[in-house]
């Protein structure tokens, strides 16, 4: 019995301390900063590591001198791994881990996008924040003690 619980106190552990990704935040247009809600930094390039989460989204405000901020929710991936890992040793993790962070994005403000991808040699899929996600991320960044 107690090797029976610390298997599985071990299989919690493992399972939750991996739920966070790491992500590089790029833009091609020079002083960009991202703040992202519950971000630690806002200057861009940088690598930056999220939770992972279930319901939760990551609002995002994109800015450079001279141009329009640019504001939406971070595209997110599904990630079936945790799902399993959930599934067999911890189905209530499954609330908080089964979407996280692309390794790779990139901020355009010139064409209004976000642009994300898994691996470096692949293609970019490009999101356009719609009025209603630039409406809620700037509702949602516009307290101070939201944004790090």
């Amino acid at each position: 019995m107690n090797q029976t619980i610390r298997l599985l106190a071990a299989a919690t552990a493992v399972s939750l301390a991996g739920c966070t990704a790491m992500t590089t935040i790029s833009s091609p247009q020079a002083g960009t900063t991202v703040a992202i809600k519950t971000g630690t930094a806002v200057t861009a390039p940088r690598s930056e590591s999220f939770a992972a989460t279930t319901f939760g989204q990551y609002e995002f405000r994109a800015d450079a001198t001279g141009r329009e901020p640019m504001y939406g929710l971070l595209p997110l991936k599904f990630n079936g791994g945790y799902l399993a890992l959930d599934i067999l040793f911890f189905a209530p993790a499954t609330f908080f881990n089964l979407r996280e962070v692309y390794p790779h994005y990139e901020f355009d403000l010139d064409q209004r996008v976000v642009k994300y991808r898994m691996t470096a040699d692949e293609a970019w899929t490009t999101y356009t924040p719609s009025p209603d996600e630039a409406s809620r991320a700037r509702s949602a960044l516009a307290a101070p003690s939201k944004v790090h």
